[in-house]
């Protein structure tokens, strides 16, 4: 199945994971909606919406850059009128709009408390809602989140209580949503790394330019998105995958094109479950917890 034609709608597309996965969506001739708050340069982070759709156009597809803070109910209405009045509709929602602060109890101000659980959380149950009535239109629905299986155990939220109760609340919106819209048949599914991923984000908190090295490419997550989106939307829901185990399964066997350095060992992920998630054959990753 080709996603050629296909209107997809990217949270957090202006760099990044939302971005590979925009791209790649586009090299099947996708519309891809671009929704992020990077409008301007940041001094620090790489990519606008504008030079996202510069690079979505670049790889085969149609591009719409909004710009859109998903903690906002009206730039959230608007954006997905926009969308669909340009496009005609919407058939994938890719929810990857992410806010990371992953530090202890007393070292979380409020504001980023608040800031995590308003964009992780409350952002991806919003732009679901709004996108819901047109991908119920849709002839092979999807939406996808970026985030982990739901492992609950302590190591997880003792490092970072703040951070993991915003993400696996991304989780339960999949679990939720794949049980309620089961009969409409739309497809909800996550997605998680099992390593760190070279990003701006994991340069700027937690890696550092010698972790970066340690990382994978954003583009592992993108080829095991592709996999999920061209799926029958009916048959396939309400998973939780891990992707190198994912592109494993599907007939991916050597992983070292998805290296920064691949003299380098990998950096694990937070959220991977110990058991339930084999890593392939030849896949080793360092045995340290990120960001305890």
């Amino acid at each position: 199945m080709s996603l050629s034609g296909k209107t997809v709608f990217v949270t957090g597309a202006s760099r990044g994971i939302g971005l590979a996965i925009a791209k790649r969506c586009a090299m099947d001739g996708a519309n891809i909606v671009i929704a992020a708050k990077s409008a301007e340069p940041h001094p620090s982070l790489p990519g606008t919406i504008y030079t996202a759709a510069d690079e979505v156009r670049a790889a085969g597809g149609e591009a719409l850059p909004l710009v859109c803070d998903i903690r906002f109910e009206d730039q959230v209405d608007n954006a997905v009128a926009q969308a669909v009045s340009q496009f005609g509709g919407i058939d994938i929602l890719i929810n990857n709009a992410s806010a990371i602060f992953p530090r202890g109890v007393l070292d979380t101000p409020m504001k980023r408390f608040d800031l995590m659980h308003q964009v992780n959380m409350r952002g991806t149950y919003l732009t679901t809602q709004k996108c819901l009535p047109h991908l119920m239109k849709s002839q092979n629905p999807h939406v996808l989140m970026l985030s982990p299986p739901l492992d609950i155990v302590e190591k997880w939220f003792a490092p970072h209580t703040a951070y993991s109760m915003a993400k696996f609340g991304m989780s339960l919106c999949v679990l939720g949503m794949a049980g309620e819209f089961r009969d409409e048949g739309i497809a909800f599914n996550a997605l998680w790394p099992r390593t760190a991923i070279a990003t701006a984000a994991i340069a700027n908190i937690l890696a550092g330019e010698e972790g970066m090295k340690m990382c994978r490419k954003p583009e592992i997550l993108s080829d095991a998105a592709h996999i999920i989106l061209t799926r029958n939307a009916r048959e396939f829901s309400g998973n939780f995958l891990i992707d190198d185990t994912f592109l494993f399964e599907n007939g991916v066997t050597d992983f070292t094109p998805y290296h920064m350095d691949p003299t380098q060992p990998l950096l694990p992920d937070f959220f991977v479950p110990a058991e339930g998630y084999p890593a392939p054959p030849g896949v080793d990753v360092l045995d340290v917890q990120l960001g305890a």
